[in-house]
């Protein structure tokens, strides 16, 4: 495990909340899944800033990433590697929080995702882009 406790800025809460509301979904941790996937997909290094985790939105790794928690672990790790990072845990913590926090963003800043279905045309987009046309 990567990480025990992953807690969101104030800033953050407020942009998943929106979310939730647009989108129906209820759960912070699967919007927190689909943006932390959405930042991994673009390829890039997220800017290294500093994160505030000044809100009362706090969940354990099991939360966010249930029984899935060694693939989402795996994926961090893997993508660490292939930027030529360490892949100890504290590395892959730093960069799953920053994935998360561009993957908020990116997922609210520019108003694309206004339903769910957006979030499914987002995947589709990516299984495209990245050549699975299947």
């Amino acid at each position: 495990m990567i990480i025990n406790q992953i807690r969101l800025s104030n800033k953050n809460k407020e942009k998943l909340s929106r979310l939730k509301a647009k989108t129906g979904i209820q759960n912070w941790n699967i919007l927190c899944r689909w943006a932390f996937c959405y930042s991994l997909s673009e390829g890039t290094v997220p800017p290294d800033i500093p994160i505030e985790a000044d809100s009362n939105l706090e969940m354990s790794w099991y939360t966010f990433a249930g029984e899935y928690h060694e693939i989402y672990e795996a994926l961090i790790k893997e993508w660490c590697r292939e930027k030529g990072l360490s892949t100890d845990n504290e590395t892959a913590a730093k960069y799953f929080k920053l994935h998360l926090d561009r993957g908020i963003g990116y997922l609210t800043g520019t108003n694309f995702v206004k339903s769910r279905d957006d979030l499914v045309n987002l995947a589709l987009k990516a299984d495209i882009k990245n050549g699975d046309l299947s």
